[in-house]
């Protein structure tokens, strides 16, 4: 099971390296790492669990994030009133995506890192993503709002970028062209 300690956090340099592809069938390592990235997830938001363990919750969590320079992460996220995502992207693309542009209101935070970082990080805020499962089957999604911009935080870590990056240091929250804001229940 993966803790707190086994998560990388800034500076290290596994956070600014471009991971690299995945290969099929999966290694029963690969296949550990994917199972593991989610049940962190999963056991993070699950409050008995977080407390026991010292977990911070988290929606989503990329294998560089635990020193692992491959092209996987999960996420899980249950927002009241919406279809729940579980998933294992492994080698995923964005392969459209819309012209308008989103941003969390409250700004993103990240597992590796721990501060505090203000100010709104630019998504597309609709996405379609292509992707593997760990059976090697490969799927599409159309993702928008919370699901897309956690997809989107997660793919730039495989790239070796942080959502900081995106961050208009001069003026952090100066408004984003073309863009509907998020509010995160």
């Amino acid at each position: 099971m993966i803790e707190m300690k086994d998560i990388v956090r800034e500076g290290h340099p596994a956070l600014r390296t471009v991971a690299t592809e995945v290969t099929f069938p999966l290694s029963d390592e690969d296949k550990k790492l994917c199972h593991d990235l989610l049940e962190y997830i999963i056991n993070s938001q699950d409050e008995e669990l977080s407390i026991q363990y010292g977990l911070r919750p988290g929606i989503g969590l990329a294998a560089p994030q635990v020193n692992v320079s491959k092209r996987v992460f999960a996420l899980h996220i249950v927002e009241e009133g919406k279809k729940p995502l579980s998933i294992v992207a492994i080698n995923p693309k964005i392969i459209s995506h819309s012209v308008e542009m989103t941003y969390l209101t409250s700004g993103e935070g990240c597992l590796s890192v721990d501060r505090d970082v203000e100010g709104y990080v630019p998504r597309y805020a609709r996405i379609t993503i292509k992707a593997f499962n760990p059976d090697g089957q490969e799927y599409t999604m159309r993702l928008k709002g919370l699901h897309a911009i956690a997809f989107q935080h997660e793919l730039d870590h495989l790239n070796g970028v942080m959502f900081y990056d995106h961050i208009d240091q001069a003026a952090p929250f100066r408004d984003i062209p073309n863009a509907i804001p998020f509010e995160r229940n």
